[in-house]
C-alpha cells in the first residue's frame, strides 16, 4: 500500500472517532438540559404553591383583622354605654340626696302642762311621696327586676304626668328594654321621653341611647345621624360629649 493511501485511511478513521465522540457528548448535554428544565419546572410549581398558600394566609389575616376591628368597636361602644349608665345612676343618687335635703324637718312635739287631745297626723307632702315612689321604682331597676321596674315606672308616669321626674321614669323604661337587648322597644320608649317632655334634661340622654339602639340593630348610618343631632342640638350636655366620642370611632366596615 502506498503512502498516500495510508494517510487517507488514517484521516477517515480519525474523523469517524471524532463524530462518535461529539454525538455522545451531545446526548450527555441534552440529558443534562432536560434535567435542569425538569428541576426548573418543579421549582416553578413549588413557588406557585407557596404563593397561593401565602395569599390564603394574607386573606385569613385580613379577615381576622376585620373581626378584631369590629370587636374593638363593639367593646368601645359597650364601655361608653356602661359609663353612661353609671353616670346616670350617679345623677339619680344626687337627685335623691338633694330631695332628701330639701324635705321639711319634722315639727317638734308641742310642750304642754296638760295633756291635749291627739291631733290627726298630717299627710306627707306630695313631693316627698312622689320622690319616694320614684326611688322605689329605681331600686327595683337596679335590682335587675326589669319587668317589675317597667310596671312601677309606668304607674309613676301615669299618676304624676306633670312631675319633673316623669321624664326620668320614662327614660328608665327605655333603659330596662335596652339592657335586655330589645332595641326596637327601647327606641320607642326613648322617643316617648322626647314627645312627653321635649325640654327635659333627659332628652339628650334619650337621643344618645336611641343611637345605641340603632347600632344594636346594625343601622350605623342612623346611629351616627342621631349622635350628630345630640352634638349639634345639645352641645353643652354630657350626652353630647359621649355622642362626639362615638362619632370619632369609625365603623369596622369603613376601616377594611
Amino acid at each position: 500500500m502506498s503512502r498516500p493511501v495510508v494517510l487517507v485511511v488514517v484521516v477517515l478513521l480519525s474523523s469517524g472517532c471524532a463524530t462518535r465522540a461529539s454525538y455522545h457528548r451531545l446526548r450527555t448535554d441534552v440529558a443534562t438540559l432536560r434535567g435542569e428544565v425538569t428541576e426548573l419546572r418543579q421549582a416553578e410549581e413549588s413557588g406557585a404553591r407557596e404563593a397561593a398558600r401565602a395569599a390564603d394566609e394574607v386573606r385569613a389575616l385580613q379577615a381576622r383583622l376585620a373581626e378584631l376591628s369590629a370587636a374593638q368597636t363593639t367593646a368601645t361602644t359597650e364601655v361608653a354605654t356602661l359609663r353612661t349608665r353609671l353616670e346616670a345612676a350617679e345623677a339619680e343618687v344626687r337627685e335623691a340626696r338633694a330631695g332628701a335635703t330639701a324635705a321639711p324637718a319634722p315639727a317638734a312635739p308641742p310642750v304642754a302642762s296638760t295633756p291635749t287631745p291627739e291631733r290627726p297626723r298630717a299627710k306627707a307632702a306630695r313631693p316627698a311621696s312622689v320622690e319616694q315612689t320614684y326611688q322605689a321604682a329605681l331600686a327595683t331597676f337596679r335590682a335587675r327586676e326589669y319587668g317589675q321596674a317597667v310596671l312601677d315606672f309606668l304607674d309613676f308616669a301615669a299618676k304624676h304626668p306633670g312631675h319633673p321626674l316623669a321624664a326620668n321614669a320614662q327614660y328608665w323604661i327605655g333603659e330596662a328594654y335596652y339592657v335586655q337587648r330589645d332595641y326596637r322597644q327601647a327606641m320607642s320608649e326613648f322617643q316617648k321621653v322626647i314627645d312627653m317632655a321635649p325640654r327635659s334634661p333627659k332628652v339628650p340622654d334619650a337621643l344618645l341611647k336611641m343611637g345605641l339602639c340603632y347600632r344594636g340593630l346594625r343601622d350605623e348610618s342612623r346611629a351616627r345621624q342621631t349622635w350628630d343631632r345630640v352634638a349639634k342640638d345639645y352641645p353643652k350636655s354630657e350626652a353630647a360629649l359621649k355622642a362626639r366620642s362615638f362619632l370619632r370611632v369609625k365603623p369596622a366596615a369603613a376601616r377594611r
